[in-house]
């Protein structure tokens, strides 16, 4: 099946006399006629639901769509984008272990990586994600554990050269793990080339109402742990808190990193997306491939307006032929390149600020890609913890406005623009 019937019909058939909608099953617990029936989950020894901080039918059946609208082999739903990313990371590494990232990823993910999981005892490096060879591979340690990436970078909407990150990691023998959450599965699937583990936000496009938080972690089953044993024992060797279960032996290569995420990190940590929300997920999932179509067109159009304002210094939109990732997102966006579009203002922080107030359409929101169009200044908001330098490196100057282009009409959504331009003296 193609994505658009993917979105519809994947992850869950109903059966004869069955609901033809995914039911909630909004139930923490799961009874059973025996105890040595519950015993066989807990020892991983058969399939079933005991209880919903590990797994959750409706959870999984929702997992399961994305898992195939990416090309997976397994996923798990977390209760946002920020559990995600750390489960995925986390799932693979730990104290005393090191990562290679990019730069320009969203703020939240640098705070996580660059002070929380520092005092955990992970260490990363970041890298330009235009740096060259050589300084990519400088960046690269006996106990690099794992590289990770942004599709499009969220705010400086940067490409990944999903390659050419995919080749350095697996020269180096570690996975390489990419957040897909701007450009969704239907404009790009990173495992066709050669992404091992790919992240969402589901928060995002994938819900697409801002109705609920929530984050997926999916596996392309293709990463041979077996083959380093010694830099993933969380995988390959036993699991003394499941009766010395090996995760690779008992699940293969398709399973087993999922399996340990599912056993052993949501058991520990406990960030499950509720069954309502994997509820309203699914209903957005459904209509995923009509919005991004709508998203990208609108975006297009808003971005060939604001080049030519006299007012805008500069647009970021890898859509536009002057974009210096043009080339890179006619590779891997040949679909589209997402609904945001960054730009600056003449006369920087101030004018962004008179820009954003006489906005009628747009909200001022932290959110970002949903049907409504949305602003927002990350420099005073979602990366208001880094610094002028931090802030260059991501990518995100501080006279940045981030324009999340909603599906309204574009030439509605043009005429606020224009109007709240026209305010900027």
């Amino acid at each position: 099946m193609n994505q658009d019937t993917l979105c519809l019909h994947a992850g869950y058939t109903p059966g004869n006399g069955e609901p033809r909608q995914l039911p909630i099953i909004q139930s923490t617990t799961f009874k059973y006629a025996t105890s040595e029936a519950m015993g066989k989950l807990f020892d991983l020894e058969a399939e079933g639901y005991f209880y919903t901080r590990l797994q959750n039918p409706t959870n999984d059946a929702v997992a399961a769509k994305i898992a195939a609208l990416e090309g997976g082999t397994a996923a798990m739903l977390t209760s946002s984008g920020q559990a995600a990313t750390f489960y995925a990371i986390f799932n693979i590494c730990s104290c005393g272990d090191h990562v290679v990232s990019s730069s320009t990823i969203y703020g939240g993910t640098y705070n996580l990586f660059a002070v929380t999981m520092k005092r955990m005892g992970i260490e990363f490096t970041f890298v330009d994600p235009d740096c060259s060879d050589e300084e990519l591979e400088a960046a690269f340690r006996p106990n690099t554990k794992a590289v990770f990436g942004e599709t499009i970078a969220n705010p400086a909407l940067t490409v990944l050269d999903i390659e050419r990150f995919a080749k350095a990691a697996h020269a180096h023998g570690v996975p390489l793990i990419v957040d897909n959450t701007f450009a969704t599965p239907i404009l790009c699937r990173p495992f066709e080339w050669g992404a091992d583990i790919v992240t969402h936000s589901t928060t995002k496009y994938m819900d697409g109402h801002a109705s609920g938080v929530g984050g997926c972690i999916v596996d392309s089953g293709k990463f041979d742990w077996t083959a380093y044993p010694d830099k993933y024992p969380g995988l390959t060797t036993p699991d003394d808190s499941y009766h010395g279960v090996t995760y690779t032996e008992r699940f293969g290569l398709a399973g087993a990193y999922i399996t340990k995420a599912t056993v052993q990190l949501m058991r520990d940590f406990g960030s499950i997306q509720s069954p309502q929300n994997a509820f309203l997920l699914n209903l957005g999932l459904e209509s995923l491939h009509l919005r991004m179509q709508r998203h990208c067109e609108n975006a297009m159009a808003v971005a060939r307006y604001l080049e030519q304002h006299p007012k805008i210094t500069w647009v970021n939109y890898c859509g536009l032929e002057s974009s210096k990732y043009h080339a890179l997102a006619q590779k891997y966006l040949p679909d589209g390149c997402c609904g945001v579009v960054s730009f600056g203002i003449k006369g920087g922080r101030p004018a962004a600020e008179t820009f954003m107030k006489h906005l009628k359409l747009a909200s001022i929101a932290t959110h970002v890609a949903d049907a409504k169009t949305c602003v927002l200044h990350p420099a005073s908001s979602t990366h208001r913890q880094m610094n002028d330098e931090e802030l260059k490196a991501a990518g995100v100057p501080s006279d940045l406005v981030r324009f999340s282009v909603g599906i309204e009409g574009a030439a509605d959504i043009i005429a606020d623009l224009q109007q709240a331009l026209d305010a900027v003296e």
